[in-house]
C-alpha cells in the first residue's frame, strides 16, 4: 500500500473530528482485525457480533498507529492516533475509494451465481502477461473485503480484478459505486441466494447493480444465452456490451471444443486460427475462459498472448481438482461450494470424460446445496436430470435436503440398490464408500462448502 499521511485519510474519510496533532504521520497498512494489525497500521473497529472498539486496545499491543473511532468520543484511548467517524464501515469505504483513485489502475469487476471465482484467477492469469495485476484474495468479495482488497493494492498495480459477492439486493450497487469498474462482469445467473431474493429475474435484476458504477463507455461482458440479463438490458445503451457464449451467435463464442481430465482446447471467434487450452474440464470453464479473453482482449492483449497466459493458469484449491485417490481410484475434488447450475454443468462434464480404465466406474458423492429456501426440494430434485445408470455406477448422497435428489433418482428408475443415502453421518459414507471402491474408480465430490465433504476427498486421498 501506498503511504498516506493521516490528513489525507482525515480529509477523504470526512472524519468529525481529530484531536491529534500528528497530521503528517503516515500510514501503510488497514486491518479491521487488531491480531493482523501491521505495526504503524490503521485499525477499523467494525460492528458485528462483537463491536471493533472492542479491541483498539489489542490493536494499540500490536502496533496500530492510528484507528477510526465512531463512539462517545470520550471513550476514545489516548495512546493512538484517533480519528472519529460516523461509522467505520463507511469511513473504510471511502478511504478504499480515495485510494483507488490515487493508484488509478484499470478495474475489472466480476460476479455471477457461479464461476466468478475462477473466471476472476482466469482474467488476472490472462492479463498478468502484460499489465502488473492484482486480485481478489480467498472470499474478500464483500462490503469490508473488496475495500480491504483496494487497499492492499500496491501502488504499481495497473489493473485491478474484483471478485462482487452478494446475498440480497443493493450489495453489488454499493460495491460496484465503490470499485467503479471499467470492465463489469456477470459470469452467470443461477439460484444461489434464491432463498433470499425468490426468483432467477430478482437474482438478474441484482446482479445487473454492477452496471451502477460502470465508467463511462466503459464495457460489459455477459452470457449471451441468458435472456433475464438481455431482457433488462434493454436498448440504446451507454456502454459496449458484449455476449459471450458457446453459440455462433453470440459477440464472442469458443468452437471445436475438446474436453479430456486434464485440459480443455477450444478456438475462438477473436482469433479463429489460435487455439487456446486451459488446464481445467469443462464446458462451464470454457465460458468463464470466454470471459477471460474478452476482457484481456478488451484491454488491448492479443489472443497470442493471452493463450500463453491462460495455458500456465492454476484453479484456486477445491475446484475441478483432480487428486489421486486410494486404490489407484481419481478423485475430482470440487468442494469449494455448490449451487443447482454449478453442480449440473460439473456432473455433465464428469459423465463425459473418458473413463481410465475399461473396468472403472464413476461414482457421485453430493451433499447439500444451501440457501435455496422454499425452492431447496425442487432444486435438488432437478439435478437428477444429469444423472443416469448408463454413465453413473454409484450415487452416495450427504445431508438432509438433498434427499429430495434420492426420491427424483427412484422416480426415474435409477437403481435403489445403487444410491446410498446418509442425513449427516459423514463416517459411515466414508466407511462404506472405501469398502466399495474398485481399483481406476472415478470419483466426483462436491456439495455446498458448509457441508464438508472435503473430509471424504482427504479419506480417500493416496496417502
Amino acid at each position: 500500500m501506498r503511504p498516506l499521511t493521516i490528513k489525507e485519510i482525515v480529509r477523504c474519510v470526512r472524519a468529525i473530528d481529530y484531536p491529534s496533532m500528528q497530521r503528517d504521520e503516515t500510514i501503510d497498512s488497514v486491518a479491521f482485525d487488531s491480531r493482523e494489525i501491521p505495526t504503524g497500521g490503521l485499525f477499523v473497529p467494525l460492528k458485528g457480533e462483537r463491536d471493533g472498539h472492542e479491541f483498539v486496545t489489542d490493536a494499540i499491543h500490536h502496533g496500530a498507529k492510528a484507528t477510526f473511532w465512531a463512539n462517545d468520543p470520550n471513550d476514545a484511548p489516548r495512546d493512538i492516533i484517533v480519528i472519529q467517524v460516523d461509522d467505520t464501515l463507511q469511513a473504510l469505504q471511502d478511504l478504499a475509494h480515495y485510494y483507488l483513485n490515487l493508484i488509478q489502475p484499470k478495474v475489472v469487476g466480476i460476479t455471477g451465481s457461479a464461476g466468478k471465482t475462477t473466471t476472476k484467477d482466469m482474467t488476472a492469469a490472462a492479463l498478468s502477461a502484460t499489465f502488473h495485476v492484482y486480485k481478489t484474495q480467498g472470499n474478500y468479495n464483500n462490503e469490508i473485503g473488496l475495500p480491504m482488497t483496494i487497499l492492499t493494492m500496491p501502488e504499481d498495480t495497473k489493473v485491478l480484478v474484483l471478485e462482487m459477492g452478494m446475498s440480497d439486493f443493493g450489495e453489488i450497487d454499493t460495491l460496484s459505486r465503490l470499485a467503479t469498474p471499467d470492465v463489469a462482469v456477470i459470469t452467470m445467473i443461477g439460484e444461489s441466494h434464491i432463498e433470499y431474493l425468490v426468483s432467477r429475474a430478482n437474482i438478474a435484476k441484482a446482479k445487473l447493480e454492477i452496471l451502477n458504477g460502470l465508467k463511462e463507455n466503459g464495457t460489459f461482458i455477459y452470457p449471451g444465452d441468458e435472456p433475464l440479463l438481455s431482457e433488462q438490458l434493454g436498448e440504446d445503451l451507454p456502454f459496449t456490451a458484449i455476449r459471450v457464449g458457446l453459440d455462433e451467435g453470440e459477440d464472442v463464442y469458443a468452437m471445436s471444443i475438446n474436453i479430456t481430465p486434464e485440459k480443455t482446447t477450444f478456438y475462438t471467434s477473436m482469433a479463429p486460427e489460435v487455439e487456446m487450452a486451459i488446464p481445467v474440464a469443462g464446458l462451464h470453464n470454457v465460458r468463464n475462459a470466454l470471459v477471460a479473453c474478452a476482457v484481456a482482449y478488451t484491454l488491448g492483449l492479443s489472443m497470442e498472448i493471452i493463450k500463453e497466459a491462460l495455458a500456465g493458469f492454476h484453479l484456486s484449491a477445491n475446484r475441478m481438482e483432480w487428486v489421486a485417490g486410494m486404490d489407484h481410484s481419481s478423485i475430482l475434488n470440487d468442494t469449494y461450494n455448490a449451487n443447482p447450475s454449478a453442480m449440473k454443468s460439473v456432473i455433465t462434464t464428469f459423465t463425459q470424460m473418458p473413463e481410465s480404465d475399461m473396468h472403472s466406474r464413476r461414482i457421485l458423492v453430493l451433499g447439500d446445496m444451501l440457501e435455496l429456501g422454499d425452492y431447496s426440494e425442487e432444486l435438488h430434485a432437478s439435478v437428477s436430470e444429469t444423472i443416469d445408470a448408463e454413465s453413473i455406477s454409484q450415487v452416495y448422497l450427504l445431508g438432509t435436503e438433498i434427499v429430495a435428489l434420492r426420491d427424483a433418482l427412484l422416480k426415474k428408475n435409477f437403481p435403489a440398490e445403487h444410491i446410498h443415502y446418509y442425513s449427516s453421518d459423514k463416517d459411515q459414507l466414508i466407511t462404506d464408500l472405501k469398502e466399495d471402491l474398485h481399483p481406476d474408480d472415478q470419483i466426483l465430490v462436491k456439495a455446498s462448502h458448509g457441508m464438508g465433504l472435503i473430509d471424504v476427498v482427504n479419506a480417500l486421498r493416496l496417502q
